[in-house]
């Protein structure tokens, strides 16, 4: 892939979204994602805006026009002070990326999607994303509906060690979902740091360099509250339908889980899919709805990886539609 450099720092999700201004930041895997979509023109949908880098990108690489989605409505709130700037080449729409194509109301040239919790998000105590400061238990993307204190509080015990392990692949679920149920019967749980302290206790000690033993709960509680993978799932339905033959997608995920998603649902669209074995029987043929742009998922390099830690875990992957009709996919196959 063609490699071009920004003169900005690289940033990590959400906190990286500012591109103008007197500290300025560019998103997670910018740079490469405009390599892969350029060149950049028409109109685009940023379906995670987050504080913007991404649209702000896209307009600065050529694109005529970027709708704006985001369920979070701080998003919007940080953007009033620069977003008239672009006067009608920038919409914002409040709403999830899974009523894109709706929210849209137009054929699109290229769709962005960057997803997980955003660095502002997490950086806010108050929104209760994150144990380093103690918080509510909130963790709501949308700041209404259930949070994640609703969940702890009325999941049974064998919902919550489905949701650990099947969302934070952590092999002692069981044993977290029982301390949870046994710790909310004595007090509730309402703070970031009971629930990390309860987690802690049944967990061993972390050594040197490894992640808090509570990070994998937390990042499965998170994606229930927000119905994370059925939105993904729903959202590269909703972009197959609102892009134009010739249109790019663009994902930017940030946990293996996400990745596995994005890269079984452009193998089913692209008619990637290899047989399990030689001796199954042939799959029949598929016409292909995207061609792959990226063959494998594209990381961040030394330099972004040195400027933003937190880009580490991010991969890439682009694809572009074709001229064959949508179809959807059963959630079950991704």
């Amino acid at each position: 892939m063609a490699s071009i450099r920004s003169p900005l720092s690289a940033g990590p999700r959400g906190s990286g979204k500012a591109m103008a201004g007197p500290a300025p930041h560019i998103p997670v895997l910018l740079t490469p994602l405009l390599a892969a979509v350029a060149p950049v023109s028409g109109v685009w949908l940023d379906g995670t805006f987050g504080a913007g880098g991404y649209a702000r990108g896209l307009l600065a690489a050529g694109a005529a026009r970027v709708i704006g989605v985001d369920r979070d409505p701080l998003a919007f709130q940080m953007a009033a002070s620069w977003a008239g700037d672009y006067g009608d080449r920038l919409r914002l729409v409040a709403g999830t990326f899974s009523d894109l194509d709706t929210l849209a109301g137009e054929p699109l040239d290229g769709v962005v999607l960057d997803l997980g919790v955003s660095s502002m998000q997490l950086d806010q105590a108050e929104r209760g994303f994150s144990f380093m400061k103690d918080g509510p238990l909130d963790m709501r993307m949308s700041q209404d509906g259930p949070s994640a204190a609703d969940l702890v509080a009325t999941a049974s015990e064998s919902e919550l060690a489905d949701i650990i392990y099947l969302y934070g692949e952590d092999h002692a679920s069981r044993r977290i979902a029982h301390a949870i149920v046994e710790a909310r019967g004595r007090a509730p749980i309402t703070t970031t740091l009971q629930l990390a302290e309860i987690v802690a206790r049944v967990l061993p000690r972390p050594k040197p360099g490894q992640s808090h033993p509570a990070t994998r709960a937390f990042q499965a509680i998170r994606i229930a509250v927000n119905t994370e993978f059925s939105e993904l799932a729903e959202g590269l339905a909703a972009a197959e339908r609102a892009l134009k033959p010739g249109g790019k997608l663009a994902v930017v995920t940030f946990h293996s889980l996400e990745d596995r998603i994005v890269k079984r649902y452009l193998q089913l669209a692209s008619g990637q899919e290899a047989n399990a074995n030689r001796y199954a029987p042939q799959k029949a043929e598929t016409t292909a709805r995207y061609t792959l742009v990226t063959r494998r998922a594209v990381g961040p390099d030394a330099q972004e990886l040195a400027e933003n830690p937190r880009s580490r875990s991010a991969k890439l992957r682009v694809a572009t539609r074709t001229e064959a009709p949508a179809k959807s996919l059963p959630a079950a196959d991704l």
